[in-house]
């Protein structure tokens, strides 16, 4: 019969006219890149992303209050105090190099009336403050020069410690720091990928064809998202994640399909047939496999967070082009190259890919497994079950200092900061909005707030309180005890908002208010996730049972499907908590512990990681469904379908494994988490889950698996394509 569904029509398609296939990807991919660099891709602010009541008051802060960028110079003295004529001399020097410079204003020094605050209680540290004039966004454009200022302080009064940190030093510094670790996982992402698809076919330029679709793919899309970006703003780290998936999902969809038409050859298929039926089976696993990801990553709109929506937008549109690419342009590179496709072949590896090794081990693992399934299916699902455990004592936190990476001189400066004047640098503040926050009653409200703040011992001083010019928005910033993200910080945010603003100046009739700051930010990002994580989940499982239902005709099949996620993410949850909660893989990793795990990333986690295993999942079960469909019993469907995508499978998931793990190397604390919960997950999920969990369940449940409710069985029928149920060699 000849294949008709979408993936096989696109295919033709496209082998026929394959000069326009080709051209047509070169043109959109260069258009696409030339679009985003002219518009611009718009990025979110702080103030924009932010949550909650802490959100409320940050979107008010920046249009009432456009705050210059600040800078915080620190002098220390182990063996003076700020009392010593040396200490002092210090200070008042690095007050006037400020004070001379044309980029500076509003230099205040320790020593000047009202600035108490500014001198550590043990009187051996104290802060030079001032502002950076001109548009804070580009301040950082200053950190050099200003940075050069304090060295030449530091190098005057070598007997004391002279640093500085703040808004534009320090942006400036991380910055760089993130843009030099993400150069380097790209640099290194591309050879390891190559040198494994070079395994997996034995070919150079069968290995190239992936890696160059994958890479276009996501130049295509960065380009593409400054569309959306002008409606919605993106974070900054949308890039790096469209990297991240878009080099995962692109170099997969192209060698599931590359790798099918090379098998329907090896079995003596003409060229012709041997694409046409790699197109209606991996092209519409393809297609399948991308909405369902879509699927997935669609469900980070509902988190609540513009942060998440971004990343969603980016994500959703770099699996589209994947899939695009994938059964447009790539059938038409194979329709002109042919058997040249295997061309620039690597002998000793060549040999091992024609010998078959990988199916012979993948054959004599699923021999196995499908003569004992029970005793399989029991032991991979404890070992998962085991893994997960250790999730049910997950803890969320934002990282804040403790997250950055440490080898960086600002990183120290800004923990000595904080620990010198714990609270001081990021106070909580309070903002009120009404008619007039200068009315005699407002400000008595203000002034028992500070009293009651001082004598509850949650609140330190210096307490201060700015007004806008127009009158109608005051700002009560008020330094919390703690570390800024610990639990005595968020007790004292507590205590303030549930106790001290109500019987002060939330009284007040007319007056709107809100609390924001690190700490609070932190808890109502945290509140925020707890709240819409239940929404994110049903929607994404949902979604999922519904695709694969459409997919199969089998009821039972997306249930399972959602089962083995789920134990998948489990157990990649329990692997961070084990290695990122505890302190034995400090060492290894190079990270220091904060006791939990970064506050975004399990919803995050559970997005990707369901939508990307479900790649393997319809893969492999599309294969399956196929041998059935042309008559072969379950238990040998089921061998057939995994033993012939057991190379594939292994090889993307090297690929995905790989290139998660070079997070796992970056500085911040957050990234490395990332790679790590992304690297584990796809290794559970592409040899304990696909390799032995998968074919067990499927072997004991027998037809069963196929089963459809009387009442579903108007879903439209699987349109069946050409089968080939001989063995393969992978």
């Amino acid at each position: 019969m000849r294949p008709q569904n979408i993936a096989a029509r696109m295919g033709r398609l496209s082998a026929r006219h394959w000069k326009t296939a080709v051209i047509g990807w070169i043109v959109f991919v260069v258009a696409s890149v030339a679009l985003g660099s002219a518009i611009g891709t718009k990025k979110l602010t702080d103030a924009q992303s932010g949550t909650g009541s802490s959100g409320r008051a940050d979107k008010l802060l920046d249009k009432e209050f456009k705050r210059p960028a600040s800078e915080q110079v620190l002098v220390q003295s182990r063996s003076v105090t700020v009392r010593d004529p040396s200490f002092r001399a210090a200070v008042n020097d690095v007050a006037s190099r400020f004070s001379r410079d044309g980029a500076v204003k509003n230099v205040r020094s320790p020593y000047a009336r009202g600035n108490s605050g500014q001198i550590s209680k043990d009187g051996h540290s104290a802060l030079v403050t001032f502002d950076i004039r001109g548009d804070s966004t580009k301040a950082d454009d200053h950190a050099k020069h200003l940075l050069a200022i304090t060295a030449a302080a530091q190098k005057a009064h070598s007997a004391l410690s002279i640093q500085e940190a703040g808004d534009a030093t320090a942006d400036k510094a991380l910055n760089d720091s993130f843009s030099n670790d993400f150069k380097r996982a790209r640099t290194l992402s591309l050879p390891i990928t190559l040198a494994i698809l070079i395994f997996a076919f034995g070919a150079l330029v069968a290995a190239g064809i992936p890696v160059l679709l994958a890479i276009t793919g996501v130049a295509a899309t960065l380009g593409l998202v400054a569309l959306p970006s002008h409606i919605a703003p993106v974070d900054n780290a949308v890039s790096e994640v469209v990297l991240l998936v878009g080099m995962a999902v692109g170099v997969d969809y192209s060698l599931f399909y590359l790798r099918r038409e090379r098998e329907e050859r090896a079995r003596g298929a003409s060229p012709e047939t041997a694409l046409e039926s790699a197109a209606a089976t991996s092209g519409h696993s393809v297609i399948v496999s991308g909405l369902t990801v879509i699927a997935a990553m669609a469900g980070m709109y509902l988190a609540g967070d513009k942060t998440f929506g971004s990343m969603a937008t980016g994500t959703i549109m770099v699996v589209a082009v994947s899939v695009l690419g994938s059964v447009t342009v790539l059938p038409a590179l194979l329709s002109r190259l042919g058997d040249k496709v295997m061309l620039g072949r690597v002998p000793f590896i060549g040999r091992r890919r024609d010998r078959g090794e990988t199916a012979r081990v993948s054959g004599w693992i699923m021999d196995r497994v499908l003569r004992r399934p029970a005793v399989a299916a029991v032991l991979s699902a404890g070992l998962l079950v085991a893994l997960a455990v250790p999730a049910f004592s997950l803890h969320t936190a934002v990282p804040g200092l403790q997250g950055l990476p440490h080898k960086l001189a600002i990183v120290r400066t800004l923990d000595r900061i904080q620990t010198a004047f714990p609270g001081g640098p990021t106070p909580a503040q309070v903002v009120l909005s009404g008619r007039n926050v200068d009315s005699p009653q407002v400000q008595k409200a203000i002034a028992s707030l500070k009293r009651d703040g001082l004598a509850s011992r949650q609140i330190k001083q210096p307490i201060t309180v700015d007004v806008n010019r127009a009158r109608d928005v005051a700002v009560v910033s008020m330094p919390l005890v703690g570390q800024g993200t610990d639990d005595v910080s968020v007790h004292a945010l507590e205590k303030l908002r549930g106790d001290l603003i109500p019987k002060t100046v939330g009284t007040l009739p007319g007056v709107h208010v809100d609390v924001t700051g690190e700490t609070a930010g932190s808890k109502d990002f945290n509140d925020s996730m707890k709240s819409h994580a239940p929404i994110v989940f049903a929607f994404v499982l949902t979604m999922a049972f519904l695709l694969l239902l459409v997919t199969f005709r089998s009821i039972v099949i997306p249930i399972k499907a959602i089962a083995l996620n789920l134990l998948s993410v489990g157990a990649a949850y329990g692997v961070l908590e084990l290695v990122f909660q505890h302190h034995w893989a400090e060492g290894l990793l190079g990270f220091k512990s904060t006791g939990g795990i970064t506050s975004w990333l399990p919803l995050f986690l559970f997005v990707i990681l369901f939508g990307l295993s479900m790649d393997y999942h319809v893969f492999i079960l599309s294969r399956v469904r196929e041998a059935f469909d042309s008559g072969m019993k379950t238990e040998d469907a089921v061998s057939h379908g995994i033993k012939s995508t057991a190379g594939v499978v292994t090889s993307a998931a090297f690929v995905m494994v790989a290139v998660f793990a070079i997070f796992a190397s970056l500085g911040a604390l957050e990234f490395k988490q990332l790679g790590v919960g992304l690297a584990a997950a796809i290794l559970i999920d592409a040899t304990i889950v696909r390799a032995v969990l998968l074919p067990a369940t499927m072997k004991l449940l027998g037809d069963w698996n196929w089963y459809l409710p009387r009442g579903l069985r108007w879903l439209p029928s699987r349109r069946p394509a050409r089968p080939s149920a001989e063995p393969v060699r992978a």
